[in-house]
């Protein structure tokens, strides 16, 4: 098997970008306060939370996530690698991969459809910017 071209350096910022936008989709500014009252959280128990490790571990599970896109972009050939098509991956593995995992496990967890949508919308945005910055940066 050949193993695709890897940009360590995109994979790297594809999973910054991923981790920003959900520092930013999950805060008080934009989703945070209607997520957290969908999850059932309390103020107090996200301030007992390991916030280092829930960080820490997230941004792994990211960049295992934006290597393996990275894997999906670049096995093709060098000249139909491009920002569009990053873009197409990205959205298209959020959508049918990413969203419809969640809506099944939301469905036998009982959580409501707007969880759903908050948490699906933000991967099918995330892997979309990531898949952008791998197909880009070439």
């Amino acid at each position: 098997m050949v193993y695709p071209f890897i940009n360590v350096w995109a994979v790297l910022t594809g999973t910054l970008a991923l981790w920003g936008l959900g520092a930013l989709w999950y805060s008080p500014l934009l989703l945070g306060k209607i997520w957290q009252k969908e999850v059932g959280f309390k103020e107090e128990e996200i301030t007992k939370m390991n916030m280092l490790m829930v960080f820490g571990l997230s941004f792994l599970a990211m960049l295992f996530m934006v290597w393996a896109l990275n894997f999906v972009i670049n096995s093709h050939k060098p000249e139909e690698v491009s920002m569009l098509r990053g873009l197409h991956y990205g959205a298209f593995t959020g959508f049918f991969f990413s969203m419809m995992t969640m809506g099944i496990n939301y469905l036998y967890q009982r959580r409501s459809l707007k969880l759903w949508l908050i948490d699906g919308f933000y991967m099918i945005l995330g892997l979309g910017m990531a898949g952008m910055i791998l197909g880009a940066w070439r």
